[in-house]
């Protein structure tokens, strides 16, 4: 039996390239109401999940995302649901946030959205291991677009939710968190029922796969920089 010792020089070698292949898993924490959990379809199809997708696919490697959202949860909500958690604080490599469909639908005053989003902005911040540099905010859809929205008789959403994506953008540059808009891409998506699930009013999994391809660009280099 011929025994074969591999050189130093080789091991060193090898172990370069796997160094270079195994790359440590980035954590990501998705913070919303029911365009973030994905209402109506399965887990992997909400934008979060289609979003790690994307990402592993373009080099990165990302864990599949904790999501703490659900359909309905306005600014006060979604605080009190992360506050239960009780999570560790620097715990995640990234962070998303996208909330305030309900507090204009339920037509809460812009004053109380203003001090909760700052509050969730904040947390957020504290929630990730880089501050600010890993967070990021997607803006409010127009859902007024829909078929669900015309029968509701709220076909003017967008001049109210425009008021509220104002806010968040401020408090994204006062906090320097990047702030990516998806709001006229969702109106154009949403017209159409092809686009949308059975309710005629949440995306389906097609337009969530629009929304993730337009933020890439913006996204990956925000990453690289982690």
């Amino acid at each position: 039996m011929i025994i074969r010792i591999m050189k130093p020089f080789a091991l060193l070698l090898l172990f370069a390239l796997n160094s270079q292949l195994i790359m440590a898993q980035q954590t990501y924490l998705a913070l919303g109401d029911s365009y973030t959990i994905g209402e109506g379809l399965k887990i992997e199809n909400s934008w979060p999940y289609q979003l790690q997708d994307l990402l592993n696919n373009n080099g990165f490697n990302i864990e599949q995302p904790k999501i703490i959202a659900k359909t309905g949860w306005r600014t006060d909500e979604l605080i009190r649901a992360i506050q239960e958690q009780k999570t560790d604080e620097k715990q995640y490599d990234i962070v998303s946030l996208l909330i305030g469909v309900n507090n204009q639908y339920q037509n809460k005053a812009l004053s109380q959205y203003k001090k909760e989003f700052k509050k969730l902005l904040e947390i957020a911040i504290s929630k990730c291991k880089s501050n600010n540099q890993g967070v990021f905010v997607v803006s409010i859809p127009d859902y007024g677009v829909t078929p669900f929205a015309q029968e509701k008789d709220k076909p003017n959403a967008i001049k109210e939710l425009k008021k509220y994506n104002t806010i968040a953008k401020k408090q994204c540059q006062k906090h320097d968190v990047a702030f990516y808009d998806i709001t006229d891409l969702s109106a154009k998506l949403s017209h159409s029922d092809e686009m949308l699930i059975n309710d005629r009013l949440h995306p389906n999994d097609k337009q969530y796969q629009a929304w993730v391809q337009s933020l890439l660009p913006q996204l990956k280099p925000q990453l690289n920089n982690l």
